[in-house]
């Protein structure tokens, strides 16, 4: 609901009429942009508490269970997100989806973050999916609730405006694996998104056969974008996304958000309305300084300096 109202408002602020926008607005219920980075082998993230960085921790319970790290200097904008439960296998639970949640909220408030990487800090693992021991502890009455809340979490960092980028460091299981590529874009291993992603048939045999596949097939198959080699410190993943953050970093943010939402409300609809939908997405950036900024630079054979505004 919340994202077809803002959908709905995106619309009137640009006082679009067509019948087909509107139709646009309900098909694009899933607001994406993804890129996933998949290792071969283990992928360990860095500990997200280096030096000169800001390190958000959520939850009062375990706090340490997902760890926020805003970059500062010259990836300043760059925002790693570390999921840390290393006796659970980073499996889904109450705690972490809550805290989750809290930080995509912060990070969409933030109108200085220009990209998000996902990534975990326990060795060998990405997540293991649900949490089967705390499940088996709820009353049949709390599964439902909690399955949906949980979805909504995935949609939730699929809708954030900023370019997200999944360091898959180890095995994604269930719902671990559609929570990571719910980043950049694409989202696959759900029975609604996996098939929109390599195609309805293949997705069938990977569901029916639980087939586990490992970042060369993932890549042939288009369920990744990049498969990298390990190295010796073991953090390929994680160090090829923030590569590509850092290609990210420079550009001009609103028109990056613009975008994001062009091509991926644009997917879901006709030629006719995606294009009507590209107009209105720039018409947002007609009247801002980062495009007078973007011209200048260009007429003065210079570095544009863009500032999101």
């Amino acid at each position: 609901m919340a994202v077809l109202v803002g959908c709905r408002s995106f619309w009137q602020s640009f006082r679009v009429q067509s019948a087909h926008r509107q139709s646009a607005c309900r098909l694009a219920a899933a607001f994406f942009s993804r890129r996933y980075v998949l290792s071969n082998r283990v992928v360990l993230c860095p500990r997200l508490n280096g030096h000169g960085a800001v390190t958000r921790y959520y939850s009062s319970d375990s706090k340490d269970d997902l760890r926020v790290r805003y970059l500062d200097g010259e990836d300043s904008g760059i925002v790693v997100v570390g999921i840390n439960r290393p006796k659970a296998k980073n499996a889904i639970s109450k705690n972490l989806v809550k805290m989750m949640f809290e930080a995509v909220e912060d990070i969409k408030k933030n109108k200085k973050v220009r990209s998000v990487i996902l990534c975990s800090l326990v060795p060998g693992i990405f997540c293991a999916g649900a949490d089967l021991k705390e499940r088996a502890k709820m009353h049949q009455s709390e599964v439902g609730p909690f399955v949906s809340k949980a979805r909504a979490l995935i949609t939730e960092l699929g809708n954030l405006p900023v370019p997200t980028i999944a360091a898959i460091d180890g095995a994604a299981l269930g719902g671990g694996l559609e929570m990571a590529l719910a980043c950049d874009i694409r989202i696959s291993c759900g029975t609604q998104r996996l098939p929109r992603v390599i195609g309805v048939s293949l997705a069938k045999e990977l569901i029916f056969a639980a087939r586990v596949v490992d970042g060369t097939q993932a890549q042939q198959m288009g369920l990744v974008s990049h498969s990298v080699e390990q190295n010796d410190s073991g953090d390929a993943a994680y160090l090829r996304a923030l590569e590509l953050s850092r290609e990210i970093n420079p550009q001009g943010p609103i028109a990056i958000r613009m975008a994001k939402l062009a091509i991926n409300q644009g997917i879901e609809v006709d030629l006719s309305t995606g294009l009507a939908i590209e107009e209105a997405c720039y018409s947002q950036v007609i009247p801002t300084k980062d495009r007078l900024e973007g011209l200048a630079a260009f007429k003065e054979k210079r570095q544009p300096q863009y500032k999101g505004e």
